[in-house]
């Protein structure tokens, strides 16, 4: 199998989907084979055509139709997923999920990537997960947090028909991996859409509450877990780290560096880059 590329497919054609398709097409490990919209018509479509990609219309069926893939984007919607991982499961595909669902096994790269090559179904959280769970996660290691408040503030531009509709499950899902990956038990998320102009990057702050909290080490720790984020999100920058009486407040900014994207669409960079992250970890096992 040496030399061979992993065949992918992006399934979404939305700015997730597009973006992907250009970072799949950077990738040396993988080979874009399609990628899919519902509508012929689509804008997305129409501009994964000038990026010279396959492209088909009808969604699912679609992909299907297509010889096997190696690994599946699905950058639909939450809605959609569960059908969708159904329909693909007996293919053998990895099916890495960009869509804010409780399904599958939840993936982190920095924290808990190494686990991905086994998974045939990857859970990314959200775009606010994978921003803030790394910092999280790293601060949970010295210190037992009871509450843990998550503000996400992405540019209205940047959240398209899907992230609009499934607001109430990256809420949930949000929340969900945040306390998986903390073991805090009380943890709050909320999401603001913001229509400013000029559009603001994305935007995660972050507030955590605990007794034992050690004030000194703080910042050395938020730095050490957005250096890991930096190798598969580079635009991943912390603005602010605040500790005493118990409190921590860490805010991240993400730009994005793909020229499909606006530079204020940090939330997609970050989750498509740990997608394409973990699917060329697939490819490195297959060769292996």
């Amino acid at each position: 199998m040496a030399g061979e590329r992993t065949r992918v497919a992006v399934l979404g054609a939305g700015l997730i989907g597009i973006d992907l398709a250009e970072k799949v097409q950077r990738s040396r490990a993988l080979d874009l084979a399609l990628v899919v919209g519902r509508d012929s018509d689509s804008l997305g479509l129409r501009r994964a055509g000038e990026m010279m990609c396959v492209t088909a219309a009808g969604g699912i069926d679609a992909l299907l139709a297509l010889a096997p893939v190696d690994v599946v984007f699905d950058a639909s919607n939450a809605d959609a997923h569960a059908e969708h991982w159904s329909r693909l499961r007996e293919t053998g595909a990895a099916v890495i999920d960009l869509t804010p669902t409780q399904l599958g096994t939840v993936i982190v790269p920095s924290v808990n990537g190494h686990q991905a090559v086994a998974c045939q179904h990857i859970n990314l959280v959200s775009c606010g997960g994978q921003a803030a769970i790394p910092v999280l996660h790293a601060l949970a290691q010295h210190c037992s947090p009871q509450y843990i408040e998550v503000v996400c503030t992405g540019a209205s531009a940047s959240a398209g028909r899907a992230t609009r509709l499934n607001l109430d499950q990256y809420i949930a899902t949000t929340q969900t991996a945040i306390r998986a990956f903390t073991g805090a038990p009380e943890v709050k998320v909320m999401v603001n859409i913001s229509p400013a102009r000029p559009a603001p990057p994305f935007r995660v702050v972050m507030t955590v509450l605990a007794p034992d909290i050690r004030p000194e080490p703080i910042p050395a720790i938020v730095a050490a877990a957005a250096e890991a984020v930096r190798s598969y999100a580079p635009g991943f920058a912390v603005t602010s780290v605040a500790a005493r009486d118990g409190r921590i407040c860490v805010a991240v900014e993400v730009t994005a560096c793909g020229s499909r994207i606006p530079r204020h669409a940090g939330n997609l960079d970050i989750i498509n880059g740990a997608a394409v992250l973990l699917a060329e970890q697939h490819a490195a096992a297959r060769t292996r």
